[in-house]
């Protein structure tokens, strides 16, 4: 048994762009810049970022390019799939591996404040609102622990 699983945090390197396959499927592509910082064996702080490409396809791909556009944060998880191709420049064989969106959140709107948006998966969750329950005949008199039944 295999299995592949991605989770990612990062900012848009450019806005997603969309496209539509020949079949009538809308497929969405973008990079997102991890960054990593640790310090070294001498103590001193380093940071490296790595670009990670991301293809997210129908509406969860629609949704992406809808609401996040460059240097915004998302959270995506997925799957890897590497894909091969000639180069017909140079002739050689080239290739990549992509993150095949599966879920997202977006994470804020890049000024610190958080999107209402919220999250999105694949089995196109609904965001719930609670109402908080007023709250009525409440009593300055201490708590008896022993009438908890735990």
């Amino acid at each position: 048994m295999a299995f592949c699983k991605v989770i990612l945090l990062g900012n848009l390197t450019a806005d997603p762009e969309t496209r539509t396959t020949p079949s009538g499927q809308s497929v969405t592509s973008f990079s997102l810049a991890i960054n990593r910082t640790w310090n070294d064996a001498n103590g001193e702080r380093q940071e490296e970022t790595s670009f990670i490409n991301c293809t997210a396809w129908g509406a969860r791909g629609e949704t992406i390019a809808k609401y996040v556009s460059k240097g915004r944060q998302l959270l995506v998880s997925g799957r890897l799939q590497q894909r091969s191709w000639d180069d017909k420049d140079t002739g050689k064989k080239r290739s990549t591996i992509d993150v095949i969106v599966e879920e997202f959140s977006f994470i804020s709107d890049g000024r610190g404040g958080s999107n209402a948006t919220g999250t999105t998966s694949s089995k196109s969750k609904k965001s719930e609102v609670i109402d908080e329950a007023p709250v009525d005949n409440v009593s300055d008199e201490p708590i008896d622990l022993s009438d908890i039944p735990f």
